[in-house]
């Protein structure tokens, strides 16, 4: 399985509950009701908390501002992903998707990486 993560950041104008909100309620209809043009397999959406876990959490680490969720999609393979967005069909929902993160995602501050997964402590 190929998997793609995407580390979102929302739009300056939105706030976390309200991108959240948009993120379940909007975008992820619009990905599953194209997610047999694109041959996406799974797709599972990580909303960040917020609060004094979360914050020290982040101080004592000296890390960077947090994302506000992670996209996960998976793909079967490579040949899979590039063969769904061969088709009229796959390119039209890429770009449809496309233009709806753009009302709710800050795409400058969103890095996204393909990745296979190393499972260490096997799920039950």
């Amino acid at each position: 399985m190929l998997k793609l993560s995407f580390c979102l950041r929302r739009l300056p104008n939105l706030s976390r509950e309200a991108f959240q909100k948009y993120w379940f309620e909007i975008h992820a209809p619009l990905v599953k009701k194209h997610s047999a043009a694109l041959r996406i397999q799974r797709y599972v959406q990580t909303h960040t908390l917020v609060g004094d876990a979360a914050d020290t959490l982040q101080r004592t680490r000296g890390g960077p501002p947090g994302y506000d969720g992670v996209a996960e999609l998976w793909w079967k393979s490579e040949q899979d992903v590039a063969a769904a967005l061969a088709t009229a069909a796959g390119a039209e929902a890429g770009q449809i998707l496309l233009e709806d993160e753009r009302k709710f995602i800050d795409l400058s501050q969103s890095p996204l990486f393909w990745a296979r997964e190393r499972e260490i402590i096997p799920g039950k």
